[in-house]
């Protein structure tokens, strides 16, 4: 029996719903729509004091008379391909016959949501024997059963070899993965030449392989019992005899070829997950939320054809607009720092204090971008629920990065170009360490918890703690570290939970050890680090509504800079306040702006851009349509709110503008209902008028930037340009947001 034959335990829901609609004069249609909008927004929530669950939500949406009698035109409607599309991706819901009946009104919007559902990599689901039967005689449809095959037979090929090479290294421990994989890189991706700046390829390839490489500790860590992640000296020490040493100092006999066979079973193993996730994100992920394209069939081979150039280009457009952000946010910390006392301070000793400034700036880069853009209060919480300076906590690991990268990197790149040979270069890397003070210049490092705060305590010096604090070490410690204890207990209780990339949380804890791996921390960039640790890792921490409103409060002082009259967090009056509070509403010379603001991290895939425009920015510009509806009604009626917004007494306005502000990057300046939606950094930088630094003006980080003595103690000689050269004015300022003049560097 399907679940369509079983009553649902309590009233449907959207029957109820469309049936209110209906008596408040909403048109069939209109009703249907707004009952597909219910759905994907997950309500209702609860019925009575019941929480619903998603399966009786999928039960009573699909079983209501909206959509029973939902006609051919709201089938073709973005929220009801957007519902299909959430059906396919479920399994425990089965609705007789509807995927026949969208078949025969809707094909393409079938087709489409298809792809949206992800379906392409699910084709276990009961769904595809649905979507098979429905495809019968419909020739759109059976296309893209054949389509689907071609890449369900590659992606189980590719699955297959990565499983295969997984059996060969079952026993291999958590920790000895890591040790192959740091040879892996840096015979890899550790570039040859430093000098050189690495063009974006090299960026992006060094980040895919750490991706696959984080996929592989993940599955280690499904597969290990969690009392053998706790290292000891004595493992650490039997593992690098074993493993390490062997190979770098050509040690010969069983041990030496079993580590070398075990080295290229690992490369293997690497290459394969690298090969199966460039062919989730480059093809099925392109095939599903890609639509700039096209897959088609020639024979058992796919051709991608371009249907849409300006959709394709945006995605990387966006890819560039981070570039330029970077630099701003860069050029913006060193002139805070030239001006500064710290300046004029001497930092560390004289063959470091290049270095150390450098790390001062890029840590003072990251802390304003937090503090403007997100939000971010002066301190940091931890997990644990202690606190650390966000400054401090920055400092530390642009340090540990400036530390990796001139000791172990720098060191090694120099030592290959001269000997010709990887593991040569890093044999006399780790010599040369020993020399030196018995340092460790091993492919990864590891320490005792308690040393590492004793080495992170003397970064933490201030005016009120002149010799450090080991207790905000500590703290510091404790976030950036990735338990990985922890991380198998909540794999085993939930095995979708969210995981860490090895860049967020750079810090690898083995019970009372930590290991870091120079290849990343030496190489990663700490901005986007310290922005998802807490942004994506940390979304549910206490902090984040209090940090969404200082963004509100940030943008809200620039709008007053410029003249604006500002209202922050306006409530609707009663009769209207289901349509929740206003962000901001700022006003001047006859325009009004109203925004929602939202805060999220920054997306690497495309899957997770279209789910961030599907779900947030979607809702987002429906919560905007009712307070725009409900502002520009309230100003013509309400006169203390014409007061305070500077309005003219007949409410009249020059023009209205919803824009939904956001912290990411991703779908920039598309519309959701009808509004714009625009990053809160360029509303910032409009406002602020220094889109010049968005071009690397004194080319800094064009020449690869990688001392201070690279910098002129004179600070930035830009010129500096203007987006408004004939004044501020309200109506130049919605010109140049619309034309997005803020990004002609780009």
């Amino acid at each position: 029996m399907s679940e369509a034959a079983e009553s649902p335990s309590r009233q449907n829901y959207y029957d109820g719903l469309f049936d209110r609609l209906s008596q408040a004069g909403l048109s069939p249609d209109l009703a249907t729509l707004e009952a597909a909008e219910a759905y994907l927004d997950g309500r209702p929530a609860t019925v009575g004091k019941h929480k619903t669950t998603r399966k009786e939500r999928d039960l009573w949406f699909w079983t209501s008379r909206a959509v029973n009698g939902c006609p051919h035109d709201i089938w073709q409607s973005e929220p009801m391909v957007l519902a299909l599309a959430r059906y396919l991706g479920q399994e425990p819901v089965a609705i007789d016959g509807l995927l026949a009946r969208v078949a025969d009104i809707a094909p393409e919007t079938l087709a489409r949501a298809v792809r949206y559902s992800g379906f392409v990599l699910t084709q276990h689901s009961p769904r595809s024997t649905e979507l098979r039967n429905a495809a019968v005689g419909r020739d759109i449809l059976m296309e893209l059963c054949k389509v689907l095959d071609i890449f369900d037979g590659a992606y189980r090929e590719r699955v297959a070899l990565v499983e295969m090479l997984k059996a060969s290294l079952a026993s291999l421990s958590t920790f000895d993965l890591l040790l192959y994989a740091s040879l892996y890189a840096f015979e890899r991706l550790v570039p040859n030449d430093f000098h050189r700046p690495p063009g974006p390829s090299v960026d992006v390839e060094q980040q895919i392989a750490w991706d696959a490489i984080g996929d592989l500790l993940t599955w280690k860590l499904r597969t290990t019992p969690e009392a053998a992640l706790a290292l000891s000296d004595d493992a650490v020490g039997a593992s690098i005899a074993q493993n390490l040493r062997t190979i770098l100092f050509n040690e010969g006999g069983l041990r030496y070829s079993q580590a070398l066979e075990t080295l290229a079973n690992v490369g293997q193993l690497i290459d394969a997950q690298i090969e199966l996730n460039e062919f989730i994100g480059r093809s099925a992920d392109a095939f599903s939320y890609d639509n700039g394209i096209r897959f088609e069939r020639r024979g058992q081979r796919l051709e991608i054809v371009e249907v849409d150039l300006s959709s394709r280009s945006s995605w990387q457009r966006e890819g560039r607009k981070l570039e330029c952000l970077h630099g701003y946010w860069f050029y913006r910390a060193l002139d805070d720092f030239l001006k500064s006392d710290a300046a004029r301070e001497r930092m560390g000793r004289p063959e470091n204090e290049d270095a150390n400034r450098l790390a001062w700036i890029h840590a003072t880069q990251g802390k304003l971008r937090l503090k403007e853009v997100y939000g971010i209060d002066e301190v940091v919480t931890t997990e644990s629920g202690e606190s650390a300076p966000l400054f401090e906590a920055l400092l530390a690991l642009n340090l540990m990065s400036a530390h990796f990268l001139r000791d172990f990197l720098w060191a090694f790149s120099e030592r290959n170009r001269a000997l010709g040979d990887w593991l040569a270069g890093l044999r006399n890397l780790a010599l040369d360490g020993l020399r030196d003070g018995y340092q460790n210049r091993l492919p990864l490092t590891w320490s005792d918890r308690e040393e590492k705060i004793r080495n992170i305590t003397g970064w933490t010096v201030t005016r009120e703690s002149p010799q450090g604090s080991p207790r905000v070490a500590a703290a510091i410690l404790d976030f950036w570290t990735y338990d990985l204890a922890a991380m198998v207990r909540r794999l085993q209780s939930q095995p979708t939970a969210l995981e860490p990339h090895l860049f967020e949380r750079p810090v690898l804890k083995f019970g009372s050890h930590l290991v870091q791996l120079p290849w990343i921390v030496g190489m990663q960039n700490n901005s986007t680090a310290a922005i998802n640790n807490l942004r994506r890792l940390g979304a549910r921490r206490g902090q984040a509504r209090a940090e969404t409103q200082r963004i509100e409060s940030n943008l809200s002082e620039l709008f007053r800079k410029r003249g604006f009259k500002v209202l922050p967090n306006w409530q609707p009056p009663v009769e209207h306040r289901e349509a929740g509070e206003v962000d901001l509403i700022a006003a001047r010379d006859g325009h009004l702006f109203v925004l929602e603001v939202k805060s999220t991290f920054i997306r690497r895939s495309q899957r997770d851009a279209w789910l961030h425009a599907s779900t947030t920015l979607r809702k987002a510009g429906r919560q905007l349509a009712r307070k725009v509806d409900v502002i520009t009604k309230a100003v013509v009626q309400d006169v203390s709110l014409q007061t305070d917004l500077g309005i003219e007494p007949d409410g009249r306005l020059a023009g209205c503008h919803g824009w939904i502000a956001d912290t990411s990057i991703e779908r920039d300046h598309l519309r959701f209902s009808g509004f714009l939606k625009i990053s809160v950094e360029e509303l910032l930088i409009a406002l602020r008028d220094d889109a010049d630094l968005l071009g690397d003006p004194d080319e800094l980080l064009l020449s690869g930037l990688t001392e201070m003595d690279e910098v002129s103690v004179n600070g930035p000689r830009c010129r500096r340009s203007t987006l408004y050269p004939q004044g501020f004015s309200a109506n130049q300022f919605v010109e140049v947001i619309e034309t997005e003049k803020v990004w002609r560097a780009v």
